[in-house]
């Protein structure tokens, strides 16, 4: 599940909204919008975006944080390392080839670490 879809279905469930009520309502399929919650498809359009924001009357903040998990919620990375040190290419790999396997205190530690450089 991508940042995004996770956010789309605590929206759905506080404002005890099914996935095909919702679907409908935005004239989409059933499939596509589990597709998306589960990060079997890419990330959002803008359109899309909005869309799903109106639906949920969604104002200021919380507009400009969805947006955010859209963009951050892209399921299948590059990560560009040319002309970055070696660690940096190692680091990546290491990530894409087992990531699957770190836990979720795991997870959270690294992404920590990555926000607080990133700032």
């Amino acid at each position: 599940m991508t940042p995004f879809g996770n956010r789309i279905r605590e929206l759905r469930a506080r404002h005890n909204v099914t996935l095909t009520d919702m679907a409908n309502a935005l004239q989409l399929s059933p499939a596509y919008l589990s597709a998306l919650e589960h990060g079997h498809r890419g990330r959002p359009s803008p359109g899309l975006v909005q869309q799903i924001c109106g639906y949920f009357n969604l104002v200021w903040d919380e507009v400009d944080e969805i947006k955010r998990l859209a963009q951050l919620s892209h399921p299948k990375v590059t990560v560009d390392t040319a002309g970055l040190e070696p660690e940096a290419t190692e680091l990546a790999n290491l990530l894409s080839e087992r990531i699957a396997g770190l836990s979720d205190d795991q997870l959270a530690r690294m992404l920590a670490i990555v926000r607080e450089r990133v700032g």
